[in-house]
């Protein structure tokens, strides 16, 4: 009977681990909801500025150069890796730490490599083997454009003072709740557009190009940036969502399991004890 009780003690962990992921399943979808529809909302104009932005970079042909653009051999580089605060989201944060290692090793081999998170998850991994320049956990807290816009300068402030020849972000890019695309993006130098992808359509500007370029270049970094963070936010409730979902469907299945077990065991023991009265009676009649 001690083996039924293990059993049962069993079974009631894993309802309650059940009734735990299931919470957090409805508790991630709700959550995703809203951050689906911000990204959702953001991403064409994020995309469209950056696109005319880029056309009228490359549309200066180096009159309006901007301090944003400078491209430098690159010894120095910055890696943004944008991560979550909290875990159980199945794959996503260990994505992205390896996506980062990869940069180091791989891109960047020979290049001194420094980090900035942002998210716990990855400040806590990374900064075991990399140096961590700093840490913008606390972001999430208060995920607005004004939050954001503050890293994004602290970010172009080091690239046109030469600490850094590039910056690059690493994030989770939201497709839908089941799939999330690691993006490796140059954040600075600015990448221009090629060939005849600058802007051909006859507009008329107002001021001039330059002004415009260097007016809007710091808006679209800030842009960029919040793009990124907000696609992550998205990227996580929908990885945490599905993984909870798995993990109550397992969990489900592993409590059938045991519940069959448990019947044949209690099945086992009782056919046994009618077995020793049967038996016992038997004897008392011989």
């Amino acid at each position: 009977m001690a083996n039924l009780k293990e059993i049962r003690n069993r079974i009631s962990s894993i309802s309650s681990t059940m009734q735990i992921t299931s919470a957090m399943k409805m508790v991630s979808a709700a959550k995703l909801k809203k951050a689906q529809d911000a990204i959702t909302a953001m991403r064409p104009y994020s995309d469209k500025l950056t696109e005319l932005l880029q056309g009228l970079s490359a549309s200066l042909e180096g009159d309006g150069g901007s301090e944003y653009a400078d491209k430098r051999p690159v010894k120095k580089v910055l890696v943004v890796a944008i991560t979550s605060n909290r875990g159980l989201c199945g794959g996503f944060n260990s994505n992205i730490i390896k996506q980062s290692n990869n940069l180091v090793s791989n891109t960047y081999p020979g290049k001194h490599v420094d980090f900035y998170t942002i998210g716990k998850k990855g400040h806590d991994i990374l900064r075991k083997r990399h140096t961590i320049l700093g840490d913008q956990s606390k972001v999430y807290d208060d995920l607005t454009f004004e939050n954001v816009a503050e890293i994004a300068e602290l970010l172009m402030r080091l690239f046109t003072k030469g600490d850094y020849d590039k910056i690059e972000l690493v994030y989770n890019k939201f497709k839908n709740a089941a799939t999330q695309i690691v993006m490796t993006e140059q954040f600075l130098p600015i990448v221009g557009a090629e060939g005849d992808q600058a802007i051909a359509a006859d507009y008329i500007f107002e001021p001039s190009k330059v002004e415009i370029v260097k007016e809007l270049i710091p808006k679209s970094l800030k842009t960029q940036l919040f793009k990124a963070i907000r696609d992550s936010f998205a990227s996580e409730h929908g990885a945490r969502m599905t993984a909870m979902h798995k993990a109550t469907d397992n969990a489900a299945e592993l409590r059938d399991e045991l519940k069959l077990t448990y019947n044949k065991a209690r099945q086992a023991a009782i056919t046994n004890e009618i077995l020793e009265i049967v038996g016992g009676a038997e004897a008392l009649n011989n």
